[in-house]
């Protein structure tokens, strides 16, 4: 077991990942319950990629113009219940690396789209989780179902023998 995975200092990064999942959580929830329209921050982005220092990139611009705008049914709905998993996820320790990666991707995304407001922290704590590992999510539901569904869906036995060598 390495360092950062250890019992104590897992401690420390619960709780990084449970103040991250409230994060997601509180903005997810607010827009499930209260509504939510992607129509008006997509068109604020394509005006952020003007101006002779465009906040966003024209290669995003194009995206947004092409894919996101035309389909922002989708976005309306994948937005805030993504969120909403995301935080979930984070705060009971459940899925907990692919909640972090789509914590990151909608982090990177708001980013691309020129909105910096506290996506550069909830990034950053999001690789920094991806990088710790095991040690994310010891105090959570995937340290008890990794290696469950390590053993019993995949057959992977922890107690594999290694061949002896005479």
């Amino acid at each position: 077991m390495r360092w950062w995975e250890n019992q104590k200092v897992s401690a420390f990064w619960t709780v990084i990942r449970i103040w991250l999942g409230v994060q997601w959580l509180e903005a997810g929830w607010h827009k499930v319950s209260d509504g939510f329209d992607a129509s008006g921050f997509l068109q604020g982005a394509l005006v952020k990629a003007t101006g002779d220092h465009p906040a966003v990139q024209a290669w995003y611009a194009d995206f947004l113009k092409g894919f996101a705008i035309p389909n922002v049914e989708l976005f309306n709905i994948l937005i805030p219940w993504g969120e909403l998993f995301v935080g979930v996820g984070l705060i009971i320790g459940f899925m907990t690396i692919p909640a972090l990666l789509a914590g990151a991707f909608m982090n990177l995304n708001f980013l691309l789209a020129g909105t910096v407001s506290t996506n550069p922290i909830l990034y950053t704590a999001a690789i920094i989780l991806l990088f710790v590992g095991g040690g994310a999510y010891y105090w959570g539901v995937d340290h008890w179902v990794i290696p469950y569904v390590k053993q019993t869906v995949l057959g992977k036995n922890k107690q594999h023998k290694k061949p002896v060598i005479v």
